[in-house]
């Protein structure tokens, strides 16, 4: 069986709005680790400009924004960190992790 980068590819947000929208909302959740095949993508795209920029994180917050929501890790913000991080055959993501619901 192959391995899988992540648990699912998703098409959108299952959970319900959390009302945060800048890096500024999610600066009091801590970072933590979070597996790769654990999270659900909420986008099916991924822009190349963003996988392949050196600066991809300077104008945003260094941690992906994940949602927890009924069990399920979902990869709200920072596609392009955890697909660099797999082409790193790091299996390893930090970031933020919000739960809701």
């Amino acid at each position: 069986m192959a391995a899988m980068i992540f648990k699912s590819v998703g098409d959108g947000r299952p959970y319900p709005d959390h009302g945060r929208e800048s890096t500024k909302d999610w600066s009091d959740v801590p970072p933590r680790q979070v597996r790769l095949d654990e999270l659900v993508t909420t986008k099916r795209t991924l822009d190349l400009a963003a996988l392949l920029a050196d600066d991809s994180t300077f104008f945003g917050d260094l941690f992906a924004h994940v949602v927890e929501y009924r069990g399920t890790l979902y990869l709200e913000d920072g596609l392009h960190r955890a697909v660099r991080a797999a082409l790193q055959q790091r299996p390893i993501l930090h970031a933020r992790v919000l739960a809701v619901g």
